[in-house]
């Protein structure tokens, strides 16, 4: 949810997030917040814990596969980038035609990755974790009680903690281009649109994209109720 100063001004709105991307993307905000509270909240609260990380994790895969398939700015090859361009973009020398004013730039892809990637990290610890008092993930007793325990750990302490320092550097980042560059980033994460020139192409956000979402999200719900039901 980043960009750079828009160099070529800005005559008219262009779709750069998808309505699919927006809704995982809020989705994904409550539902984090959700998750850490009610661990720390404890008791009765944590099948609540367990009902959002499911959901968390149904949001993963699905962000997984609508990196393939969503609008231009949402998939990946839009904002995966090699060390080179990524020097240039830090060096200030970006090409025109890389538009890394649009959607991720170099540093927010990275951003991006790293919260995807550690948010997976995370479902999983918490797939085979066991706090051995009342509450375990569903695939426990597939794993060793010392793989188990290392998850448990890391799941509670490290993990944790490393979600909440990028959830903080990504506030931090939305602030700085908020304070010194005037750029509102969070305005185009609710509506969709940038102002753009008219040479910036747009992302595909049409009724059959959103249904095509749908069943993706939904798809990905039923994998995921089949892996959480092989612990019953």
């Amino acid at each position: 949810m980043d960009a750079d100063a828009d160099q070529g001004g800005a005559p008219g709105p262009v779709r750069i997030w998808d309505l699919p991307t927006r809704t995982f993307h809020w989705l994904l905000v409550v539902l984090v917040v959700f998750s850490i509270a009610s661990a720390h909240v404890g008791g009765g609260a944590m099948a609540w814990h367990l009902c959002s990380s499911y959901t968390i994790f149904t949001l993963l895969a699905f962000r997984l596969v609508w990196g393939f398939a969503g609008g231009r700015w949402s998939r990946f090859r839009s904002f995966v980038y090699s060390p080179a361009t990524s020097l240039r973009y830090l060096r200030g020398q970006s090409l025109p035609h890389e538009h890394h004013h649009v959607g991720h730039n170099p540093l927010g892809a990275g951003s991006v990755f790293a919260m995807l990637g550690v948010l997976g990290v995370q479902v999983a610890t918490g797939l085979v974790a066991d706090d051995e008092i009342s509450t375990n993930g569903p695939l426990f007793k597939y794993v060793s009680s010392a793989t188990s325990s290392k998850a448990t750990s890391w799941h509670h302490g490290a993990g944790q903690w490393l979600i909440i320092s990028l959830a903080l550097l990504h506030i931090g980042a939305i602030a700085f281009y908020w304070w010194k560059r005037k750029q509102n980033l969070v305005a185009p994460m609710l509506h969709g649109d940038k102002l753009l020139t008219a040479d910036v192409p747009p992302s595909i956000d049409s009724t059959g994209s959103r249904a095509l979402a749908f069943a993706i999200a939904a798809a990905c719900a039923i994998g995921v109720a089949a892996v959480v039901s092989l612990g019953n």
